[in-house]
This record gives structure tokens, sequence and C-alpha cells, in this order.
């Protein structure tokens, strides 16, 4: 079959080429013929023939790997020399380096033709390779965009490929989707970002870039030093809220990037947050994706807002250029237009000269055409009197306007007094409102006051009825004094059990001081994490809590069960937890004491950011207006000069000196509102920080006073069902008497009722 083929191939050629005009249009028509030849089978007749035509005879194997006999011809007209050289020196490299061509490689360099685009996606791209179209890339001067998404790249091949990358200077655009590239993938990204300066659009999708935090912060250290990457695409690239802040250093110092896609990760709420600082800081990025990483909504709805403000100044910078130009050009013209004037008059005056001296050696036979031309002279001289009657006419209607410019002036003060007075209105209204917030947050501390009051007087309610009990339980004592050794039996075994369950209460006391001491220190040093994980630890510290209460219940139940058998031990055993119960609310009342110290400094802490606040935004207010009369007033001088005449070029450049200097102005009051917004900024954000720990210290006070509320009610039904027990206990033992005492032989003599 592979003889017949090379035999009908053969035939083919030698038969177009053999003939002179019919062999021209066969190639002309085919650019490019595959034909399976030997590279015996062309005779030197047939290679000269190709050459003399002037076509392109390339010789490559057909196959990844295939004999030497199977070769593929190609003869085209028009080809690219550019695609022909980087093939050329992709096969020289390969052979250099000891490595045979891919084919699919080899196959998409013939498909690409004539254009600038190399697409590789899908093909499985060998270490080698890589090392190879790096080579061959660093000084390739054709191709403006690579696409190797989906190619499997490994992270020697990636960073092979991404080294060669970094001295070429004509390629715009490259795409790595879905090479699953990590730590090392993310390095090389990193040095090519520092050395390349000529990639404005790079695509990442479907990485493991985040996993590996090190080689991330490289290639966030080297897009912060990039000065020319304009889109970034990092969707599914596993990042988290370490890598976002790495990224938010890197936007912080980076002023090309204006789109970012960040879909699709693990950014969380620390990340959002970072990122929000950072963008608060970058002037450049007008669009940014966020879709899918677990960021809260208002965090969103602020990133979205800078985004909106980036795109506002922008357009602003826009627009400032443009009639910077307008001006610029207008200038421009009047100048040209004033040389033109000026050579014409220059011509004109040269014409004069000549014709004077042609008078002055005609005068004799040319008076008379001298008074004609003296009388055509004074019409010139009325003429130019009249121009400069107009000049001047148009002198006084400039000046009207500068008058009409003064009155505008004046407008706008009045304007600015009115604005200042509404500031103060409101800034009062403001006032009025935190002093309504004040008095509600001391009514609900009178309320809890209140609360810790009740609380007292059910303690000493519940004193009182210890006390009654504890005489009840010395009266029972007495009679138990008489009872029979039998009782002092149990009684000595309920003293060991109690002695053990006094251990066993100690040591669970111990156990919940450190508990609660070690949570205390924990919740100290963890105030600044984010609230997501403030949730979690809340939540496993409730569980450790009910836990706690659990044990303690357990304790309290076996505690009663002991106490039934045991009356003596009781009472110690109440006096110790009641000395307990004492020094805990001592120490709760002095943390209630701190907590409204604490609050009464941040409220006082709140209005004076409150106050800071409203003075800035009176400020931004302010000088918004100024800018927006600013504005206007360059729109009338443009107008101003768009209607002067020619003469007037003097007044345009004085005109001109004064815009400069009000744009400068502009500029110096721009800049201090983007830091007086930034100011804002920092504040609100230390607003909302001391609102979320008030609100913390606030829950956890509920929290101590619900707990210490169930704990009475669980002291009370003790109580209760102690009395109920001593009450049982004094029937049965006066029903035990009065049997013992008819049993015995008193019993017969007593007097019959």
């Amino acid at each position: 079959m592979i003889d017949r083929e090379r035999l009908q191939a053969k035939q083919v050629v030698t038969a177009k080429l053999g003939k002179g005009g019919t062999g021209d249009d066969y190639i002309s028509q085919n650019a490019q013929v595959p034909l399976l030849l030997d590279t015996c089978q062309l005779s030197e007749e047939t290679k000269k023939q190709l050459a003399q035509q002037g076509k392109r005879l390339t010789v490559k194997p057909a196959g990844a790997r295939c004999s030497s006999a199977t070769l593929t011809l190609c003869l085209g007209e028009g080809a690219n020399p550019g695609m022909e050289d980087f093939r050329r020196a992709y096969l020289r490299l390969c052979k250099e380096a000891g490595v045979e061509p891919q084919e699919s490689v080899l196959v998409q360099l013939q498909a690409v033709a004539g254009g600038t685009r190399l697409d590789l996606s899908g093909q499985s791209l060998t270490v080698e390779s890589c090392a190879v179209l790096g080579r061959t890339l660093q000084k390739d001067t054709l191709f403006t965009e690579l696409v190797l998404s989906d190619c499997m790249l490994s992270e020697e091949g990636a960073k092979l490929f991404l080294n060669g990358l970094c001295s070429n200077t004509t390629v715009r655009a490259l795409d790595l989707k879905g090479n699953n590239l990590r730590g090392a993938g993310a390095e090389a990204l990193g040095k090519l970002l520092v050395r390349n300066k000529t990639l404005r659009r790079l695509v990442l999708e479907w990485n493991a870039l985040g996993m590996w935090e090190e080689g991330f912060s490289i290639f966030c250290e080297g897009l912060a030093s990039n000065g020319c990457l304009t889109q970034l695409d990092l969707r599914n690239n596993q990042i988290n809220h370490q890598g976002a802040a790495e990224l938010a250093l890197a936007l912080k110092r980076n002023s090309v990037v204006q789109e970012l896609d960040l879909r699709w990760n693990n950014i969380g709420l620390l990340g959002g947050r970072s990122l929000l600082d950072a963008l608060q800081q970058n002037r450049t990025v007008l669009q940014i994706e966020m879709a899918g990483n677990n960021i809260p909504s208002d965090i969103l709805r602020a990133i979205e807002q800078s985004m909106e403000h980036n795109a506002d100044r922008q357009s602003a910078l826009r627009e400032s250029h443009s009639r910077t130009q307008v001006l610029s050009k207008e200038i421009q013209n009047l100048k040209e237009e004033k040389g033109r004037q000026f050579v014409s008059l220059m011509e004109t005056i040269d014409k004069q000269r000549e014709e004077m001296g042609r008078s002055s050696r005609n005068s004799s036979m040319r008076l008379g055409q001298l008074q004609e031309a003296l009388h055509d002279r004074k019409s010139a001289v009325n003429s130019l009197t009249a121009k400069l009657q107009m000049t001047e006419a148009a002198l006084a209607l400039s000046e009207q306007k500068v008058n009409n410019l003064g009155d505008l002036l004046t407008r706008l003060k009045l304007e600015k007094t009115e604005l200042m007075d509404r500031q103060s209105r409101e800034i009062k209204k403001l006032q009025e409102e935190s002093v309504l917030r004040e008095g509600k947050l001391l009514r609900e501390t009178n309320s809890l006051s209140e609360k810790n009051h009740q609380l007292k007087n059910k303690l000493d309610e519940s004193e009182r009825r210890c006390k009654a009990q504890q005489d009840q339980i010395f009266e029972l004592k007495q009679e138990l004094t008489n009872s029979t050794g039998e009782l002092k039996l149990r009684l000595a075994q309920a003293e060991e059990r109690l002695d053990m369950e006094k251990r066993r209460s100690k040591q669970a006391l111990e156990d919940m001081d450190s508990l609660r001491q070690k949570e205390v220190d924990h919740v100290n040093r963890h105030l600044e994490e984010s609230e997501r994980a403030l949730q979690d630890r809340i939540l496993k510290l409730e569980g450790q809590r009910i836990q706690l209460e659990e044990e303690l219940s357990r304790v309290k139940a076996a505690m009663v069960t002991e106490r039934v058998q045991a009356e003596e031990e009781l009472g110690k055993v109440r006096t110790q937890a009641r000395l307990e119960e004492q020094q805990h609310l001592s120490s709760m009342e002095e943390k209630l004491r701190s907590a409204r110290q604490s609050r009464d400094e941040a409220q006082s802490h709140c209005a004076q950011q409150k106050q800071t606040i409203a003075e800035l935004h009176a400020r931004v207010g302010q000088q918004s207006i100024e800018t927006d009369a600013l504005r206007r007033r360059i729109d009338e001088l443009q107008q101003d000069l768009a209607g002067k005449e020619q003469e007037k070029m003097a007044e345009v450049t004085r005109v001109r000196v004064e815009l400069q200097e009000q744009i400068g102005h502009l500029q110096a009051e721009r800049t201090a509102q983007s830091g007086l917004k930034e100011k804002i900024a920092a504040l609100e954000r230390e607003m909302k920080a001391l609102g979320a720990s008030h609100r913390e210290a606030l829950l956890d006070k509920e929290s101590e006073i619900s707990s210490l509320l169930e704990r009475l009610r669980m002291k009370e039904g003790e109580i209760q069902r102690m009395r109920e027990d001593e009450a049982q206990r004094a029937s049965f033992l006066q029903n035990a008497i009065l049997t013992y005492v008819q049993g015995s032989p008193l019993g017969h003599y007593s007097p019959k009722k």
C-alpha cells in the first residue's frame, strides 16, 4: 500500500512539473499538497524545477515516530517566513538537545499559517518539549498570544517554559488554564512577571497556585513589581485568606492591573477585608469578580463601591485630559493663524516696498498715479481706524464678561454659606441622635443594676432559709444522739462517703476554675481574630460549659443522696458553697464595673470619632462644591476663548496661565480629598470593630447573668427538696420513737388517755 501511494505521488508531481504551465497552475492552486514520498525518489531535476519556480520544499516526518522512508512533501506558495523560521529553530533546538520533535506541536505550527496565535490547548506536552519551546520563544518576534490550556504541564516543564518567556518581547497574552500549577509554577510565574515587560493578559484558571503559601507569595511579589499586566484571571486556584492578604499587599503596590477575576476560591471574611483595604488604596483596578468566595455581602458592596469610585476617577481623569488636549489644540490653531497672518503681513510689506521702489524710479512720470495711491492709502487708514474701533468694542464686551464672572463668584460664595448652615444643622441632628443613644444605654445599665439587686435579695432569702434549716437540723441532731448504734455505724459510713464526695467536689471546682481561667486567657489572646473563628470557638466553649454543667448536676445529685444519709456534713458543705457564691458574685460585680467603665470609654471615643467624621464630611462637601464651581468656571472660560477674535492672543495666554494654576489647585484639592476619604474609611472600620467588641462583651455578660440565675433556681430547688426530705425524716423519727416508747416496759405503766 505504501509503495503504491509513493508511486502515484511521484507520477503526479513529475507529470505536473514536466509541463510548464500546468505545473505552475497545479502548485498555485494547491498551496499545500501532502504526499508520501521518499527523499531518494525526488530527482535532482525535479528539485531544480521547484527552485526555479520559487516554490517551497519542506520534508518532515509524517508521524511522531516514523521510518526514514515515510516523509511528507509540502509544496506551498506565499507561506509565512516568520513561521518557517520558528519551526526551523524548534527543530534545530530539538536536534541539539537530542529530543525527538513532538508531532502535535509540528501539526499546530503547520496549522497556524500566517497568524500570530499559537494554540496548543489539549496537547500533552512533555518536559523536553516545554524546555525546547521556552528556548525557541526567547528570541521569537512572531507570536503575540500563547494558549496552553489543559496541556497537563508538569512543575518542571512549566518552570522551563516560563523561564524561556522571561526574555520574550512580543507575547501579549498567555493562557495556562487547567494545568494544575502549584508551588514551583507559582514561583516561575512570579519571576516571569518581574522580568517580562510586554505581557498584558494572563489566564490561570483551574490551577492550584494558592495551595503553597511560599510560592504564591513569590507570585504576588512579582505581580507587585510588574508594570505592564492589565488582566489577570485567578479563578478556581484554592486561594485562602492568607493568599488573599498577599494578593492585597501586591495590589497596594501595583498600579497597572485593571481587571482581576477571583471567582470560586476560598478567600472568606478575612481575605475580603484585606482585599477591600487594598482596593481603597489602589486607583487603577476597574473590574474585580469575587463570586463564590464566602465573602459577606457588605464587604462585596464595599468592594463594588471602591470599583465605582475608581471608574469615576478614571473617567474624570480622561475628561480632564481631553479638555486639556482640546485647549492645547485651540491654542495651537490660534498660534498657526497668527503665524499665517504675520507671514501675509510680511508679504504685503515686501510688495509695498517693491511698489515704492518702482514709484520712486518713475516719480516724474506718475505723479497722478501717486495722488491716486495716496487717496487709496487714506481709505485704508480709515478702514484701519474702523477696525480699531471694533477691537475697542470687543474689549468692552470682554470687560462686561469679567464683571459677570465676578457676580457669579459672589453667588457661589453665598451658596457656600448656605451649605455650611445646612451642614451645621445636620451636625446638630447627629448630636441629638447620639444623646438619645446614650440615654438608651444608660437605661439598659439601670435595668441590669436592678436585676443584680434582685439577685442579691434572692441570695439573702436563701441564706435565711438555710439558717432556719440549720436550726431544725440541730434539733434533729439532739434527737439522733438518743438513737441506736446502727445509726452510728451508718454515720461513720456516711462520713467516709462525704469525705470522698468532698474531694470529688473540690477537684471538680478546681477543674472548673482552671477551665474558666483558660477560657478567659484564650478569649483575650484571640479577640482580634475573625468572626468565623470566634463563632466556632464560642460553640466549643458552650459545649464545654454544657458538659461542666452536666457534671455539676451529677455531682449535686450524688451530694443530695448522700446528704439524706448524713445531716451533719450538709451544713459545712452549704457554708462552703455560700462563701464560694459570694466570692463569685463579688468577682462578677467587679467584672460588671470594669465592663461599664470600658463601655463609657468606648462611648466617649465613638462620640469623638463621630464628631471628626462629621467634620470630614463637611470638608469633603465644601471641596466638592468648590470643584464643581471651578469646573463650571473652566467651561465658561473655554466658551469665552472660543468666541474671541484672532487679534487677542495676549488675553488668551493670560487666561491659559490662570487655567493652569486653577488645574494645579484642583489636583491638589483632589489629592487632599482622597486622603480625607481614606481617613474616613479607616475611622468607620475602627467604629465597626469597637461596636463588634462591645456587642460581644455585652453578650458574654448576659450569658453569665443567665447562668447565675439558672444556678440560683437549681439551688432553690435543692433547698426545697432538702426541706421535704427533712420533714419526712422527722416524721419517720417521731413514729420510730413512739413505737419504741410503746414497745418498752415504760409504755405499760404510762397512764391511759
